[in-house]
């Protein structure tokens, strides 16, 4: 009897009948098989037994027989668990899933041609076999079968020819290596891949060719067996000495399937690290139009915005680089920062007649340019969110576009967390305003001082009374747990972006001139280019809010975390909405500088 009186009776696990040589063992409230592994165990243990032989207590001292006893019924007990036996059974499961599934013929073609000639002849008498001889003839399903056989014999890799082992003993040292001509692409076009993964020059002294570079995740760094500065002596047994690498591209375009180097190695290899750089591209980049690049089928285009992971800076002017949501892609040639900010500056200077050339010393030392001007890459690191601790959303976007009717939504849905900041003034405090609450009230010679040492992020003069925006107001605001809603004039952005404050950029777009026109009038929108009267927008003012939304994008688009088309407010209240809450839950690409 247990202590609260039910009656229940706790027993061990014992073996109970036996089926078929299994034993079920019984508990108190059900019956289970062990697994057959554990049961074999399980009865050879039985069969030996918990006692020593004296033979082997004789030969070792310090045997204790009660310990061995108390071992033997743990270890019983063990096997006799159903956690065990259910983990066993569990991990034989895993065992058969992992097992590799092959076909169980090879030669279906074979077997349906036997089928078809035994069947002609009762094709003609009978329905069912001539619908059979129909379907085995028809050509898709002749088609599949071929493929399953070839599938089945593993027969769809290229053959690797047997590579000679002869070599002359004056000669040098050389490596033979074979490579299975690839066709992954980088990007969208079906030859973008470098045939081999790697690139080769000549050169400039001897007109040795030479391999330039070997991509990252291509063939020939997948093969462990090339390496950059290796000399290439022939292609596919072609001598290509005295040869340009245009000869030897095209002998590698002729190869079909394998393609046989030799190669005479160079013995001071650097070793080659992969970087763990990541930057954000701030252009659009497409090799096929770029004349710089040394080989076009080996480039990685890409979109500004695009995370991309550089995986090798060793060239001074070339990167390779593959996107960072493509893991398995091999590596492409993107320009370098240095190179991209020359071609800028390069292509400023064609306009003013300056034809130097683009990666020349005299371009280098005449190049002045402010870097934040010439907008490249930025390295960014991942930003996690932190519970309670909210990034302030900056609103960006031409007077009259809609900013302060999304911030004064965004803040009705959630009062509580979104706030706007509270403006600082050199006026008087009129009746009924709270300091604090409606401004901050500060003496003109105090906002001067504070102007003066960079404490305002915008500031101006309205009526001879100083008016601005501090970044201690922002900053109190996150530390107290809110979510500081701005809509700065964009020079504000300058002060904004820091790793102090970390803004949500978010970039409040015109759509064209003609949709633009249309939304406003529909909804009655009141121009806000006249404080003095309520009328509708004029098409001057259009084109002024569109063109002030361009020069927006000219000068700070590489800032912008997000862009919204304000063509309908509707719409464009539900995504900054699910844009402020996706930051909640999403890790987000900011600038390294914010993350160390």
């Amino acid at each position: 009897m247990n202590g609260n009186g039910s009656g229940e009776v706790k027993t061990p696990a014992t073996p109970s009948s036996v089926a078929g040589g299994r034993p079920v063992y019984a508990t108190a409230s059900t019956l289970f098989t062990p697994d057959p592994s554990v049961g074999h165990l399980l009865y050879t243990m039985r069969k030996v037994g918990p006692k020593v032989p004296p033979e082997v207590v004789e030969a070792a001292e310090d045997i204790d027989q009660d310990e061995a006893e108390e071992d033997y019924e743990f270890l019983e007990q063990l096997l006799q668990s159903r956690e065990l036996n259910a983990l066993v059974k569990a991990h034989n499961v895993i065992l058969f899933c992992n097992q590799e599934q092959c076909p169980c013929v090879s030669n279906a073609c074979q077997i349906t041609a036997d089928v078809m000639e035994d069947i002609r002849p009762f094709a003609l008498m009978m329905e069912e076999c001539r619908e059979l001889y129909a379907l085995l003839s028809a050509p898709h399903v002749r088609n599949l079968l071929a493929s399953h056989d070839i599938v089945a014999q593993r027969d769809y890799m290229p053959k690797l020819s047997e590579v000679p082992i002869e070599v002359d003993e004056d000669e040098e040292t050389i490596k033979i290596v074979q490579l299975v001509k690839s066709s992954d692409p980088t990007g969208q076009h079906k030859s973008s891949e470098p045939i081999v993964g790697a690139t080769i020059k000549a050169e400039e002294e001897t007109g040795r060719i030479l391999i330039a570079r070997v991509m990252h995740g291509g063939a020939a760094d997948r093969s462990g067996l090339i390496s950059v500065g290796d000399e290439v002596i022939e292609v596919n047994g072609v001598n290509v000495e005295g040869q340009t690498p245009n000869d030897v591209l095209k002998i590698l375009q002729m190869a079909e399937n394998t393609i046989t180097f030799k190669l005479i190695p160079n013995m001071n290899k650097p070793l080659i690290r992969e970087s763990r750089v990541r930057l954000r591209a701030l252009f659009d980049y497409d090799p096929v139009g770029d004349k710089y690049i040394p080989c076009k089928e080996a480039g990685l285009s890409f979109h500004k915005g695009d995370i991309l992971h550089i995986v090798s800076q060793d060239d001074p002017y070339w990167w390779q680089a593959r996107r960072e949501q493509d893991r398995n892609m091999r590596a492409g040639l993107i320009p370098s920062r240095a190179l991209q900010e020359r071609r800028i500056v390069h292509e400023r200077n064609e306009l003013n007649g300056d034809t130097a050339n683009l990666t020349s010393d005299k371009a280098e030392d005449n190049e002045e340019f402010d870097r934040e001007e010439i907008p490249t890459y930025e390295e960014v690191a991942r930003l996690f969110p932190r519970p309670g601790v909210f990034r302030p959303i900056v609103l960006i976007g031409p007077p009259g576009v809609g900013r302060n009717e999304l911030k004064r939504r965004l803040m009705a849905l959630e009062s509580e967390r979104y706030k706007a900041t509270i403006p600082h003034t050199s006026r008087a405090s009129r009746p009924g305003e709270i300091h604090g609450k409606d401004y901050f009230f500060d003496t003109r010679e105090q906002m001067e001082i504070d102007i003066a040492a960079g404490k305002f992020i915008e500031h101006g003069e309205y009526r001879a009374n100083l008016y601005g925006t501090s970044v201690d107001g922002i900053r109190d605001f996150v530390l107290a747990g809110y979510q500081p809603i701005i809509s700065p004039h964009y020079q504000a952005l300058k002060m904004l972006r820091t790793p102090e404050l970390k803004p949500y950029i978010i970039n409040i777009k015109a759509p064209p001139f003609e949709r633009l026109k249309e939304t406003r009038h529909r909804a009655y929108a009141r121009s806000t280019f006249d404080e003095t009267s309520s009328r509708s927008f004029t098409d001057d003012e259009f084109d002024t809010m569109i063109k002030a939304g361009e020069k927006i994008e000219r000068l700070y688009a590489h800032w912008f975390d997000m862009v919204i088309e304000n063509e309908d407010l509707n719409s464009a209240f539900e995504q900054l909405v699910k844009a402020v809450r996706r930051l909640d839950q999403d890790a987000q690409w900011v600038p390294v500088s914010w993350v160390q």
